[in-house]
């Protein structure tokens, strides 16, 4: 089976604020077609993203293939994560 992770816009929100869900597509159906699951969400305009990893892992194991998007948003929040990490054992000492 040919499985895509990719963002789906949510929601019936003013124009130029979208917010986006994380989710799991069968590639063969179309853009429109339900998805398989959802993993988490992201909100452009707070820059607030949260991934369910374990499941995120089982999938690419499993042979998903991850978006551009999708990749680049995982990067980013890694370095902000690993960033907090620093900043908040600086702090302790």
């Amino acid at each position: 089976m040919a499985v895509v992770i990719r963002l789906r816009r949510i929601g019936k929100n003013p124009k130029k604020r979208p917010h986006f869900r994380i989710s799991i597509f069968d590639e063969r159906r179309g853009r429109d077609y339900r998805f398989i699951e959802e993993i988490g969400f992201y909100n452009p305009s707070t820059a607030a993203m949260k991934v369910d990893k374990e499941r995120l892992n089982f999938w690419v194991k499993n042979g998903a293939q991850v978006s551009p998007t999708i990749k680049s948003l995982i990067k980013k929040s890694a370095a902000i994560s690993q960033k907090e990490e620093q900043n908040a054992a600086g702090t302790r000492s």
